[in-house]
Formats: structure tokens, C-alpha cells, sequence
């Protein structure tokens, strides 16, 4: 059969390739692929009955659930724009994604550890004159909203999802810049699906296997090399709302996953649990991580305390739709640990630098963006004529062509696995009137990699409060952003330059104990 040409067809294509096998798990239901299929088309229908057009946005404010696939895989079979939303933005954060890509239509829960996203919004006062209407996934609206497609035929879906062509644009998954607002950065259908067959290939995820996808699905990885993974392998999908190391290895266990993803921690925590022993976890045959230090023990627990025997590492980011570089299996330990393998196949990767030398690192190729939403100027910055990608990391290549990444250009942390760019931060806490000036920086963590540290310069006759300052971020900011611990400083350092010293301020954060 003839591969899947868009992520609108891609459902319908794979109910033709994998029919009645297995495609999700979730809760206590089991779809096929067909059955997917079934409930992608209904989604499709009701999403047009809505008045979407082509080329409208759809949101997603979710966690991972059988819903939210159906959800952005009816949107997007619709001919809409999918605009996944981080689960732990502030209501502020949500309303700017939902303002900027003028989406018509949200997908939202009423309660996700005890937030109502919905009531969240509406009592935050933003206006939001675009969106028409908000559903929520897991309540009786569900039924409603679905019922309302049964005025649209099948026939009119079907050519609503054979008009999308591959140069559409699929996706907008907004990613923090260092000036502190967040960009979207737009993919095309042929992009996502090219890259993560590509992706798929070099790490081996094959028909039959069995998908844990405890990476959010508002992420590039949930969403794409997970969900849309599956689907272009055949591979069954099992969403995982809240990542708790005890729930995950008994889910490990009873569904008989052979696929784990995750930031080093999610592997760190399992393989640490003091339960994990009296879980069986035979069927695990694949994992995945990337960092840009990752101990070479981890990779071997990951194969001799999970049973995972084929491991990868891979490095990317959204603006190149996830991957630059992916460190096949049959590396060794150190190989898999130390670098992020080579490009990703068909496409270009370099370092700005003699070689050998560090070097910020460059991408070119059909994975790279078109741009930024709405925002010329950031994207001359981030790609130049010459469709190279600038990065804003720093790597090595070897003589292999591997690449090894030794440090960011850029100020942004990763914090658990998520992306946190200081400069926001910082925008919020100079908001605060006891506070003058502020810089943000990265400290080492056991558990997390690394997390924010704040240097606060005090206002005349002010007093630096850590609770104080962590309770107002937390209103206004994810978790993830708040900083770990507050310091007050009489002034902030600078270099010959008149810039804040940051490398300064991280030396002396590398030898703090955070809060």
C-alpha cells in the first residue's frame, strides 16, 4: 500500500494497513485500527458541522488521553491547523497561544488534577473575540458536540481530507524564544510524516509493538513521534495522563509494553523505583532518550534494569519538526551517552566551527521550518539564506560525523524535560514590586537535570520573600518555570560588554543547595 501522504488521510490509512489490530489502549477501552478510524471520522464531521474551515486553528488544552488523539486527528483529517496547548500553562500563557493562532475551536478538560481549564479561562477575563467554542473531552458536552456531525455525510469528510496536500500546514506547537514570548513554529503535513518515518526506521519501532507515551502529547515527542509514530508503524498506543513511576510500571507490566520514551528522569525514576523488581518487565524491547549529558551506567540500567536492548538517543528541537540528530541502537553505551548520533537521514547537520572545536550547531533540510507565526524578524534570526537552522546550541563533531552537545548559546534551561527560557522568567518577577532587577540561571538537580535559580535585586526598602516570589510566579507561570530558590544580591554582575554576566551567576548557582 502506498504510504500515508498527510496526517489528515493518515487514520484512514492506517485502518487500510493494520485494520483489525490493535491501536489503543486507554482507561477500559481497546480500539482497532479501524475503529480508530471510525471515531477519528465522526470527530472530523462534527468539527466541520462547527463551521471550521480549512485551514482553521483547533486547540488541544489536554493531557494525553484516547480523546485528545481522536481530537486532533479529526481536527486536523477536518483540513485544520492542530495547536497543542502545554497542560500546565496559566491561564494568561493559554489565552496568548489561543490569540496568536487565532484558533476557532478548543478541546480542553473540566478536571485535570483539580484544574478546570475551561472556568480557568472564562475567570481570567482574557478576551479571546476568535474562539467560537470550547469542548470538553471527558463530560457530557462530548456526546453533544460529536452528535452534531451527523448532519455532515461521510462522503463530504472524505473530500474535506483528500483537498489537504502535503505542503499544508498540519501543526503549531509554540516554542519560548529568549526575548520571553513564545513563537509558533508552523509544520507541514509532508514534514511530520517524512521526519518520523525517518525517526521510526533508526530506532527500530516496528508493527506489533507496544507504545507507552508518557511524554505529554502537547509536546513535539508526545504528540508526533509518538501518536503519529504508531500509526506509520503499526504500533499500539497507550497514553499515560501523569507520569508516577509505580503507575507506569504497572502499566509496563499488564498491557505488556515493549516502547518507553522520555527525558533521562522518566528512566532514572523507574529504574530507582524500590518496587521496580516485583514488576515484570520482559516484553521491553525499545527506549529512547536524549540529553545533553547522559551517564553511560543509565544506558546500561535502561538495557539490564528495564530489559530494553535496543536503545537510541536522539537531540532536536521544534523548529527542526523534533529531530536534528539520532544515535542509533547498535551504538555502543558510550557512543549512546555521550553524543546525539548523526543527522537525521536526508537530511544536513554541521557545526560552525574548525573541526573538532565547539561550535554552535546547524541543520539544513526538509525537517527545518518555514518560519516562526507572524514573526519575520525571528525567523531571518533563526534560519539564513542559505536554509541552515541556527540552533542556538553549542557541539563537537567527530570524525563519524557524531554529534556531541557541550553547551546552549542561549540562556534556556531544561527543566525535567521541558524547555524553560530565563528571559520570561524574569519578565514576571520584574513585575513584582519588590523586586528591581532579576537574572535567572541554571543550577544542577538530581531529580530534574537542572532548575531555575533567581538573582533578585531588592527595590529601595524591599525584602526579598522566596515564598512570597515562588506563590506569585506560580499564579502567573507552569510549574516548570518557577525558580527553585531565590537569592537576593545588592547588585547584578555585568562584563566589559554591560551585560549581565550569567556565566558568573552560574558558577555561583552551580554551588548553591536549591530550595
Amino acid at each position: 500500500m502506498r504510504g500515508a501522504q498527510t496526517i489528515a488521510g493518515l487514520a484512514d490509512w492506517a485502518a487500510g494497513r493494520y485494520g483489525d489490530e490493535e491501536a489503543l489502549v486507554f482507561g477500559g477501552e481497546r480500539w482497532t485500527f479501524a475503529g480508530l478510524r471510525e471515531r477519528v471520522d465522526r470527530v472530523a464531521r462534527a468539527v466541520i458541522a462547527q463551521g471550521v474551515r480549512p485551514g482553521d486553528a483547533v486547540a488541544v488544552w489536554a493531557p494525553n488521553s484516547a480523546r485528545w488523539v481522536v481530537a486532533a486527528l479529526g481536527a486536523v483529517a477536518a483540513g485544520a491547523v492542530l495547536v497543542p496547548v502545554n497542560t500546565r500553562y496559566k491561564a494568561a500563557e493559554a489565552a496568548d497561544t489561543l490569540r496568536r493562532s487565532r484558533a476557532r475551536l478548543l478541546f480542553t478538560e473540566h478536571d485535570f488534577l483539580g484544574t478546570d481549564y475551561r472556568a480557568l479561562l472564562a475567570a481570567s477575563g482574557e478576551e479571546l473575540p476568535l474562539l467560537e467554542r470550547t469542548v470538553t473531552l471527558h463530560s457530557g458536552e462530548w456526546p453533544r458536540f460529536l452528535a452534531g456531525g451527523e448532519r455532515v455525510s461521510g462522503e463530504e469528510r472524505l473530500a474535506r481530507t483528500a483537498a489537504v496536500r502535503p505542503g499544508d500546514t498540519a501543526d503549531v506547537l509554540f516554542t519560548s524564544g529568549t526575548s520571553g514570548r513564545p513563537k509558533g513554529v508552523a509544520a507541514t503535513h509532508g514534514q511530520n510524516l517524512r521526519v518520523y518515518d525517518a525517526w521510526a526506521r533508526t530506532v527500530t519501532l516496528r508493527r506489533g509493538d507496544r507504545y507507552l507515551l508518557v511524554n505529554p502529547f502537547f509536546h513535539t515527542f508526545g504528540y508526533k513521534a509518538g501518536v503519529l509514530a504508531c500509526l506509520l508503524r503499526g504500533a499500539t498506543i497507550v497514553p499515560e495522563r501523569v507520569f508516577d513511576a509505580a503507575a507506569v510500571l504497572g502499566r509496563m507490566q499488564d498491557e505488556r509494553i515493549s516502547v518507553l520514551t522520555g527525558a533521562p528522569t522518566v528512566f532514572t525514576s523507574l529504574i530507582r523505583h524500590p518496587g521496580r523488581e516485583a514488576f515484570d518487565l520482559a516484553s521491553m524491547r525499545m527506549a529512547v532518550t536524549g540529553a545533553a549529558n547522559i551517564p553511560t551506567a543509565l544506558i546500561e540500567e535502561i538495557r539490564t534494569e528495564l530489559g530494553a536492548r535496543s536503545v537510541s538517543t536522539a537531540y532536536g528541537l521544534t523548529e527542526s519538526t523534533g529531530v536534528v540528530a539520532i544515535c542509533p541502537p547498535h551504538e555502543s553505551s558510550r557512543t549512546l551517552a555521550r553524543t546525539s548520533g548523526t543527522a537525521l537521514e536526508g537530511t544536513e547537520l554541521r557545526v560552525d566551527a574548525p573541526p573538532g572545536e565547539p561550535g554552535e550547531i546547524l541543520t539544513r533540510g526538509h525537517h527545518v521550518m518555514h518560519g516562526y507565526l507572524d514573526d519575520p524578524e525571528a525567523t531571518a534570526r533563526a534560519v539564513d539564506a542559505d536554509g541552515w537552522l541556527h540552533t542556538g546550541d553549542v557541539g563537537v563533531l567527530d570524525g563519524r560525523g557524531f554529534l556531541r552537545i557541550t553547551d546552549r548559546l542561549k540562556d534556556m534551561l531544561v527543566v525535567g524535560g521541558f524547555n524553560v527560557y530565563p528571559a520570561e522568567v524574569e519578565q514576571v518577577l520584574r513585575g513584582h514590586p519588590a523586586v528591581l532587577d532579576v537574572a535567572v540561571v541554571g543550577a544542577p538537580d538530581a531529580r530534574l537535570g537542572e532548575v531555575g535559580v533567581a538573582y533578585c535585586v531588592p527595590a529601595a526598602g524591599a525584602r526579598i520573600d522566596a515564598a512570597e516570589l515562588t506563590a506569585y510566579t506560580r499564579e502567573r507561570l507552569a510549574n516548570f518555570k518557577v525558580p527553585r530558590a531565590f537569592h537576593p544580591v545588592p547588585g547584578l554582575p555585568h562584563n566589559a560588554a554591560g551585560k549581565v554576566d550569567k556565566n558568573a551567576l552560574r558558577r555561583t548557582a552551580g554551588n548553591t543547595t536549591t530550595l
